[in-house]
């Protein structure tokens, strides 16, 4: 057994069940070790950003890694933008990256370069293993590294992956159960939800149903403010789910939304910050005289946590307030972003899976599917753009069962659009629904909120704003990688293109020709 087949085998014993790929030379005979070791299903993506986009996908919707495999440093390089989602994400990965070979390193050969350097700011932990006897031993290391929610990168040189490996496989070690919070701290939190002031609870992460209700009830049973952070890991939705609200995404709106709150408990999130800084605008969201428990972190049982919580208050016979199923009508009439989101929120089918990086154009969606059938939404955690699709590659393997509806701005599309291919390859179940105004619109918004050049930019400015002229055409290049894909002009073509790709399976993509939103 060589260093690869050792690493493969000890990966696939514990749980790592998928790689996305991309190799180089010098992932060679780590390719060729997939053929060897059994358990690992490998799926090739165009782009290094596909695969860690997908990677990410995957650990949200399984809670467990996959690994990616990438070529040297620059190969890491161009995953680093979705790895720094999945970070953001608290999700866990594995980064398998190829080097050369140990004794190559010192004649800096065209591709050579510092990729612990590269993966440092992206990574938890970083390791580079040097010698095949120990790459069984660095596996379960990294295993155990990437855990709930770590990002683990291993380095792995070309002659370490060839040369034999007398140790074989490492014995696997069972990953660490999420953290309890302790009682003293229940208390504390107890005692701040009793008092008279005005008190919220802002949770974060991944927010199964079950802690959904759970929160509903305590909100019920502490007459407390539940609110979820404005970007969450993962969050279940829909009818039957738990009433909680949600943190806007414009700082001003988001400081008023807590201008009143004197006292704020974070459950799996951090003290809210405006995304950006703005002239003569707070980065901290909270007031300046509002006291902040930090009560559940990542790692901790957040779920056993709010449980203690309504033990405490005697809350547990409370019951939660949930949504109905309640959807609007069809829309008819001109196709803009808000007849679009109308016919999501009427046609989203029991169960779904819905990505969301529409930007501007899918504002209002959140709110409209606030009362659709079932489905969980997966959000843009680091704000690092070119997420949508590779996230929907990942959550359409980790869940073949469900459909994966991705919503996608024109601008952000483009960063990874290589993810359409490996959705046709694959035979994935996502419809891709291409919000295209011919704008970074997002951009245009905060031009404005910035104030540069008095909100109001200039033609070369303006210029760089439109990604028109020339126009681009998603039906053509969904078709090009093997994606069946239809344009809508109306909203009455949306609701029948969306409708037909609910009904079938495989990969879909609607150019939905939108107007840009006006704020």
């Amino acid at each position: 057994m060589n260093g690869s087949e050792s690493l493969i085998k000890t990966l696939v014993d514990g749980g790592v069940e998928v790689c996305f790929t991309n190799p180089g030379t010098s992932e060679m005979h780590f390719v060729a070790a997939l053929d060897e070791v059994d358990g690992m299903r490998c799926v090739l993506g165009l782009f290094e950003g596909v695969l860690s986009g997908a990677a990410d996908g995957y650990a949200r919707m399984t809670g467990k890694p996959a690994a990616t495999l990438l070529h040297v440093g620059p190969g890491l390089a161009n995953a680093a933008a979705n790895i720094h989602n999945a970070k953001k994400a608290n999700v866990p990965m594995i980064n398998i990256v190829g080097d050369h070979a140990t004794y190559h390193l010192a004649y800096d050969a065209p591709l050579t370069s510092d990729v612990e350097g590269i993966a440092r700011p992206f990574s938890h932990w970083v390791h580079t293993s040097n010698s095949s006897s120990e790459i069984g031993v660095d596996a379960n290391n990294a295993i155990q590294a990437a855990g709930h929610h770590n990002i683990a990168t291993l380095i792995l040189p070309a002659d370490v992956s060839w040369s034999d490996n007398p140790q074989g496989a490492a014995a696997v070690m069972p990953i660490s159960a999420l953290t309890q919070v302790k009682p003293d701290k229940i208390a504390e939190a107890v005692n701040m939800l009793n008092s008279e002031k005005n008190n919220m609870i802002l949770v974060g992460g991944v927010i199964t149903e079950a802690l959904g209700l759970q929160l509903s009830k305590l909100g019920e049973a502490c007459g407390v403010r539940i609110c979820v952070e404005t970007f969450p890991t993962r969050i279940r939705r829909g009818a039957g789910s738990g009433v909680l609200e949600k943190l806007p995404y414009l700082a001003e709106m988001a400081i008023d939304f807590m201008k009143d709150v004197e006292n704020l408990v974070l459950i799996g999130a951090k003290s809210p910050v405006s995304f950006f800084a703005y002239p003569n605008v707070p980065s901290e969201i909270q007031a300046k005289n509002c006291e902040v428990l930090t009560l559940a972190q990542t790692g901790d049982d957040l779920l056993h946590c709010v449980e203690q919580l309504l033990n405490q208050v005697a809350g547990a016979t409370v019951s939660a307030n949930c949504h109905p199923h309640q959807v609007p009508e069809l829309p008819s009439g001109a196709l803009n972003a808000m007849s679009a989101s109308q016919s999501i929120a009427n046609l989203l089918p029991d169960n779904a899976i819905v990505i969301d990086e529409g930007a501007t154009s899918s504002f209002m969606t959140y709110p409209l599917t606030a009362n659709s059938a079932p489905h969980d939404w997966l959000t843009l955690t680091g704000g690092s753009i070119g997420f949508g699709l590779p996230c929907a590659v990942g959550a359409a393997i980790a869940c073949p069962d469900r459909k994966v509806i991705a919503l996608e701005g024109d601008g952000s599309a483009m960063y990874t659009i290589q993810a359409l291919w490996t959705m046709a390859r694959e035979n994935l179940d996502i419809t891709v629904i291409i919000y295209n105004n011919q704008k970074y619109h997002i951009l245009a918004l905060e031009f404005a909120r910035t104030g540069a050049r008095g909100g109001k930019p200039g033609p070369k400015a303006a210029n760089m704003l439109d990604i028109g002229s020339p126009d681009l055409d998603f039906v053509a290049m969904a078709q090009g990688m093997g994606v069946k894909a239809t344009r809508a002009t109306t909203a009455e073509e949306f609701n029948e293109q969306f409708a037909a790709a609910m009904s079938t399976h495989g990969p879909h993509l609607i150019d939905a020709m939108v107007p840009p939103l006006q704020l």
